[in-house]
C-alpha cells in the first residue's frame, strides 16, 4: 500500500513541476498542498501534541519527558537538513529531484519558487482533506483489476501454477494429467483448458489446441483479444463459419469496434450471405466519425455497387443518397455516374438528372424566344445545356437518357454529335444506351443510325445489338431488313426463343412459310429437355407456335409430331408406367414421330426411374405454369382426334394408356370416363376387340340399363370369338334378374354353348316377364 502511494506521490509531483512552469504563483501553492500537505497536516499535529504535552509537564522537572526528547531530536534534525516552508525536509525534495530526472537548473528555480512560497498562504485543513480524496480515488482506480475473476478455488491454484511449472520444464504428460484432474474437480475455469491449448499448440496438434482454446474462451467469454485470434486461428484452418462466430461473440463484447465489423463482413460475403455482409457495413457506416468522411464515401460506393449487382436498387439509392447528404463535398464523379446509374435503372429519371446537374457542374436554362400569350410563351421556350471540361462522357451519356426519358430533346442535338464523333469500338455501350433510350419512348429514327453504327463494328457486333436493330427496323415497317436482322440474331443466339418466334412470325407475314417453320426447329435434344426444367419451358413455347403453323398450313403429320412431342413432356412418367415409347422413324416416307409399346424389360431400371421421377416433377411444376390442366387436356383431346383422322388408331389407344396412368386425369372421373371412351372407340376401330372388351365391360357395369352398351358389348363378343363373357353375363344377372338384355344375352349363349334346355329355361322365364309388364304397366 505504501508503495502505491509512492508512486501517486511521484506522479502527482510530475504534474505539479510542469504546471509550475505555466502559473508560478498559483502552481506553488498546489505544489506544497498536493505534494507534502499530509505530511505538513501530521507533522503540524505532532508539534501541537508536543506543545500540549510540555504545558502538562511545565512544573515537573524531576521525571524526564519522551516528548522533550522527541523534540530535541526533530530540532536537531531541522537545524542540521533545513525545513521548507511546510516543514518537509530539502533532502526530500532532493530525492524526489533525482527520481524525476530534473537538473540543477530546476532546482535553482525551486528555490527561487520556494522563496516566494513563504510569502504566499499555507493550505487549509479542509484543501488538504479535499486532496486526500482526491488521492484515494486515484488509489483504488490503479488497484482496480479488470481482468475478469478466476473460478478456479484456492486449493486448486497451486496444482494449476505447478502444471504451468511441468509444461515450462517440457514434462508435457504430467502437465495434462493435472490440467484435467483440475478440469475434474473445477469444470468452469478456463485456465487449465488455456494451458491444455498451449500444450497441444506446442505439440503441433493445431485442431486440439483450437478446440480448447475455444472451451477456454467461452469460460472466459469478455476476453475479446482471445475471441479475435481464434477467429485468425479458425481461418488458418479454413473454417470461416467458426471464424464468424469468434468474430461475432467479440463484437458482442466490443460492438463499436469498426475491425472487428469489417472483418466479419468480409467473411459473410465470402460465405455468400450478402444480406448479413451488407448489415455489418451499415453498422460501420454508423460508426465512422464526420472526419472519416473518405472512408465512409469509400465503403458507401462499395456498398451501392455491391447492392446493384444483387437486384437490390432501392438498398443502393439509400446507401448513395446518406453518403451525398452527409458528405457532399467529398462528392466525386465516379459517385454521380453510380448515383445516376441507380436512379436510371430504377426509372427515377427526374432523380438522375437532379444528381446529374447538381454534382458535376453541368448547367440546363430554359429561355424564352418570344412574348405573348401563355401558351405562346410556352411553345417559345428553349432548354440548353453547358457541359464543362472535364465531365466524362459517361456522365453526359447518362444526362442524354434523361432528357429523352424526360422528352426535353432540343438539348440533345449537339450532344448526339458529341456522341457519334466517338468511336464505337470504344463507346459501343454508351452507343446503346442512347438507343435503347429512344426506343423505349418511340423515337425509332434517332435510335436507328446509332444501332446501325454498332451492328457495323467488330466489338459489338453482337445478338442484343442486333435484335434492337431488328425491333427498330420491324417498327418502322421495313420487314425484308427486319427478317435479315432477326436471322443474324437467330445464328449468334440460337437459343433466344423471342428471336426465333418474331423471326417466323416475320417470314409468314413475308409469305414464306418453309422458312418459317425452319425458324421454329427445335432448340434442345431430348435429354437437354429431360433434366433442364428451364429448357422444357422454353421448348414448349416454341412448340405451341410451331403447332399452330403447321396447323395453318395443313401439316397434319407435322402437327400430330408437336403435339407428340409436348404431350411426351407431360406424361414422361405415366409412359413409362404404360410401357409406351416415343421413336422416330422414316416408315412413311418422312421422318416423323410414333407411339409403339415396349416390353417390360426395355424401360429403364428402378435407380433411373427414381431419377427421372425426381426430374419429372420440377419439369412437371415448370410445364403446368405454361399450360394449365384445361390446357393440357384439351391438346390430348386434339391429339387423339388428330391420330384417329390419320386412322393411327393403335397409337391412339396407347396415348389413352399413357392418359390413364397420368394421376392428374385419372383423378378426375369425368375425364376418366371420357379416356375411357376414347380407348373404347380406338379398340374398335383398331379391330382390337379383346381391348375393348375390358372397355365395355366396365361400362356396363355401371350402367345397366342403358341398351347402348349392350348393343356394344354384343358386337364386340361378337367379333371376338371369344367366350369369356358368359359367365360375366350369368354372374351380372344373378345381381340384376329383371334386365331385359342381359336375359337375351343369357339365352344366347346357353344355345351357342349347347345348354338348349338352360337357354329355353331362360327364354320361357324373359317372355313371361315380357307378357307380366306388359299386361300390368309400371303406373
Amino acid at each position: 500500500m505504501y508503495v502505491w502511494k509512492a508512486f501517486i506521490y511521484i506522479h502527482i509531483y510530475r504534474n505539479i513541476n510542469k504546471m509550475r512552469q505555466m502559473m508560478c504563483s498559483q502552481i506553488g501553492t498546489a505544489k506544497s498542498a498536493l505534494v507534502f500537505g499530509i505530511i505538513n497536516f501530521q507533522s503540524q499535529s505532532l508539534q501541537e501534541k508536543r506543545k500540549l504535552s510540555a504545558e502538562e509537564n511545565k512544573n515537573d522537572f524531576e521525571v524526564p519527558s519522551s516528548s522533550g526528547i522527541l523534540s530535541t531530536k526533530s530540532q536537531n534534525k531541522d537545524v542540521n537538513d533545513g525545513e521548507t516552508s511546510d516543514g518537509v525536509s530539502k533532502s526530500v525534495h532532493k530525492v524526489f529531484a533525482s527520481m524525476l530526472g530534473e537538473n540543477e537548473d530546476d532546482e535553482e528555480e525551486e528555490d527561487e519558487e520556494e522563496e516566494e512560497e513563504e510569502t504566499s498562504e499555507q493550505p487549509t485543513a479542509g484543501d488538504v482533506f479535499v486532496l486526500e480524496m482526491v488521492l484515494n480515488r486515484e488509489t483504488k482506480k490503479m488497484m482496480k483489476e479488470k481482468r475478469p475473476r478466476s473460478k478456479l478455488p484456492r486449493a486448486l491454484r497451486g496444482l494449476m501454477g505447478e502444471a504451468n511449472i511441468r509444461f515450462a520444464r517440457g514434462e508435457r504428460e504430467e502437465a495434462i494429467l493435472m490440467c484435467m484432474e483440475i478440469i475434474r474437480q473445477a469444470p468452469l475455469a478456463y485456465e487449465p483448458f488455456s494451458t491444455l491449448a498451449m500444450i497441444y499448440e506446442d505439440q503441433g496438434d493445431m485442431e486440439k489446441s483450437l478446440q480448447f482454446e475455444l472451451i477456454a474462451a467461452h469460460l472466459n467469454p469478455s476476453d475479446t483479444e482471445e475471441w479475435v485470434r481464434l477467429a485468425e486461428m479458425s481461418l488458418e484452418q479454413d473454417n470461416i463459419k467458426q471464424a464468424i462466430f469468434c468474430y461475432t461473440k467479440a463484437l458482442k463484447y466490443e460492438p463499436t469496434n469498426v475491425r472487428y465489423l469489417w472483418e466479419r463482413s468480409s467473411l459473410y460475403e465470402q460465405m455468400g450471405d450478402h444480406k448479413m455482409a451488407m448489415d455489418g457495413y451499415r453498422r460501420i457506416l454508423n460508426y465512422l466519425t464526420p472526419s472519416d468522411g473518405e472512408r465512409f464515401m469509400q465503403l458507401a460506393r462499395d456498398m451501392a455497387k455491391s447492392y446493384y449487382e444483387a437486384n437490390d436498387v432501392t438498398s443502393a439509392i439509400n446507401i448513395i443518397e446518406e453518403a451525398f447528404s452527409k458528405h457532399q463535398g467529398l462528392v466525386s464523379m465516379e459517385d454521380v455516374n453510380i448515383a445516376a446509374e441507380l436512379f436510371i435503372s430504377n426509372k427515377q429519371y427526374d432523380r438522375a438528372l437532379e444528381v446529374i446537374t447538381g454534382f458535376s457542374g453541368i448547367v440546363l436554362e430554359k429561355r424564352t424566344t418570344e412574348e405573348g400569350t401563355l401558351e405562346e410563351n410556352k411553345a417559345g421556350e428553349s432548354v440548353s445545356c453547358t457541359i464543362p471540361d472535364g465531365v466524362p462522357i459517361d456522365i453526359t451519356v447518362k444526362l442524354m437518357v434523361c432528357l429523352v426519358h424526360l422528352n426535353i430533346l432540343e438539348p440533345l442535338n449537339p450532344l448526339l454529335t458529341t456522341l457519334v464523333e466517338q468511336n464505337p469500338e470504344d463507346m459501343g455501350d454508351l452507343y446503346l444506351d442512347v438507343a435503347e433510350a429512344f426506343l423505349d419512348v418511340g423515337e425509332y429514327n434517332s435510335a436507328l443510325p446509332l444501332l446501325s453504327a454498332l451492328v457495323c463494328s467488330e466489338r459489338y457486333n453482337l445478338a442484343v445489338v442486333w435484335l434492337r436493330h431488328a425491333e427498330c427496323l420491324k417498327a418502322l415497317g421495313y420487314m425484308e431488313r427486319a427478317a435479315e436482322s432477326y436471322g443474324k440474331v437467330v445464328d449468334l443466339a440460337p437459343l433466344h426463343l423471342d428471336a426465333r418466334i418474331s423471326l417466323s412470325t416475320l417470314q409468314q407475314q413475308l409469305d414464306r412459310p418453309e422458312k418459317a417453320l425452319e425458324a421454329l426447329e427445335p432448340m434442345y435434344d431430348p435429354d437437354t429437355l429431360a433434366q433442364d426444367a428451364n429448357a422444357a419451358q422454353q421448348e414448349l413455347k416454341l412448340l405451341l407456335h410451331r403447332s399452330t403453323l403447321l396447323f395453318s398450313q395443313g401439316k397434319m403429320y407435322g402437327y400430330v409430331d408437336t403435339l407428340l412431342t409436348m404431350l411426351a413432356m407431360l406424361l414422361k412418367v405415366a409412359m413409362n408406367r404404360a410401357q409406351v415409347c416415343l421413336i422416330s422413324s422414316s416408315k412413311s416416307g418422312e421422318r416423323h414421330l410414333y407411339l409403339i409399346k415396349v416390353s417390360r424389360d426395355k424401360i429403364s431400371d428402378n435407380n433411373d426411374q427414381e431419377s427421372a421421377n425426381c426430374d419429372a416433377k420440377a419439369i412437371f411444376a415448370v410445364l403446368t405454369s405454361v399450360l394449365t390442366k384445361d390446357d393440357w387436356w384439351n391438346l390430348l383431346l386434339k391429339a387423339i382426334y388428330s391420330l384417329c383422322d390419320l386412322s393411327r388408331y393403335e397409337e391412339a389407344e396407347l396415348l389413352v394408356d399413357s392418359s390413364l396412368e397420368y394421376y392428374s386425369f385419372y383423378d378426375d372421373r369425368q375425364k376418366r370416363k371420357e379416356l375411357e371412351y376414347f380407348g373404347l372407340s380406338a379398340a374398335i376401330l383398331d379391330k382390337n376387340f379383346r381391348k375393348a372388351y375390358n372397355y365395355i365391360r366396365i361400362m356396363v357395369m355401371d350402367n345397366v340399363n342403358k341398351p347402348h352398351l349392350w348393343n356394344i358389348f354384343n358386337q364386340v363378343t361378337m367379333h371376338s370369338q371369344d367366350v369369356r363373357h358368359h359367365r360375366f353375363c350369368l354372374r351380372l344377372m344373378l345381381k340384376n334378374p329383371d334386365n331385359h338384355a342381359l336375359c337375351v344375352l343369357n339365352g344366347h349363349n346357353a344355345f351357342v354353348s349347347g345348354s338348349f334346355k338352360h337357354a329355353l329355361d331362360t327364354s320361357a322365364w324373359h317372355i313371361q316377364t315380357v307378357c307380366s309388364s306388359v299386361s300390368h304397366p309400371s303406373p
